[in-house]
């Protein structure tokens, strides 16, 4: 290699400089390269190009960049997409679901590569037997929560759900807090509607599930105190003021004795 660099410079960057810029240089380099190739070569006593048509068949393709160090072993990705390792779960992408994969450990980390040209695909830090390493990326982002939608069955609760959305969230939120007369006061809710109108109903029932109010009692009292009740908003912009710059003294202007 030491040879080479010092017979490029001799032959090419000697004569050839100075170079206007890097595309004159790299041009330049091209044309060296092809001529010097196609001659005859004293060591090998061949053409390099030449040779190196014959050659190419026996050139196999070049292993993967990482070296492998360690055991590996071999695993198939299940339906969830996850690997088994020393008793705990590992996810790997989707698009590997069904194939082998390879396994190998390195420096409290797990690596997950494929087995042609050992490209790692995942990568995580080992954990305990029973334990699980999922990672949101391999399954396109984060799980969404699960949400159980409301069922209505009795009659009062088909007529209180047919307001919408936040009808299904004040039943859900009221479940969850724990309403344990829920079922009687859905009626008393729909009869509101009579009384109140559709929209008032409903935008009784917003405020109430924003501020976690669950009883057909705290509704009526959002009824009654009608339109003027505060509506809260989140926090805006932070106000910034420019005050005027004005003249200062220093301390010393005010001591005893000091000129006026």
């Amino acid at each position: 290699m030491e040879n080479l660099v010092g017979y490029a410079k001799r032959d090419l960057l000697v004569p050839g400089a100075p170079f206007t810029d890097l595309g004159a240089a790299n041009e330049a380099a091209r044309s060296w390269c092809a001529q010097v190739n196609a001659a005859q070569h004293s060591e090998i006593a061949a053409v390099p190009v030449e040779q190196l048509a014959v050659e190419r068949e026996l050139l196999a393709p070049l292993p993967s960049l990482r070296a492998a160090i360690g055991r590996l072993v071999t695993r198939k990705v299940d339906r969830l997409a996850c690997v088994r390792f020393g008793s705990a779960r590992y996810s790997v992408p989707t698009r590997l679901i069904g194939r082998s994969v390879g396994l190998r450990t390195d420096d409290g980390r797990l690596l997950v590569v494929l087995a042609e040209g050992g490209q790692v695909v995942a990568e995580h830090a080992l954990v305990a037997p029973g334990e699980a390493s999922v990672r949101d990326e391999h399954y396109g982002g984060p799980r969404p929560t699960p949400r159980r939608a409301v069922r209505p069955k009795t009659v009062a609760e088909k007529e209180f759900c047919a307001l919408g959305p936040v009808a299904e969230a004040f039943i859900t939120g009221a479940a969850a807090a724990g309403n344990t007369r829920l079922g009687p006061e859905l009626a008393e809710l729909s009869a509101l509607q009579a009384a109140h109108g559709r929209p008032a109903l409903t935008a009784a029932l917003e405020r109430a599930v924003a501020f976690g109010r669950w009883h057909a009692a705290d509704v009526r009292s959002i009824l009654a105190a009608g339109a003027g009740t505060p509506q809260p908003h989140p926090p805006g912009d932070a106000l910034l003021l420019e005050l005027p710059v004005v003249p200062t003294r220093p301390l010393s202007a005010y001591a005893i004795g000091a000129p006026s």
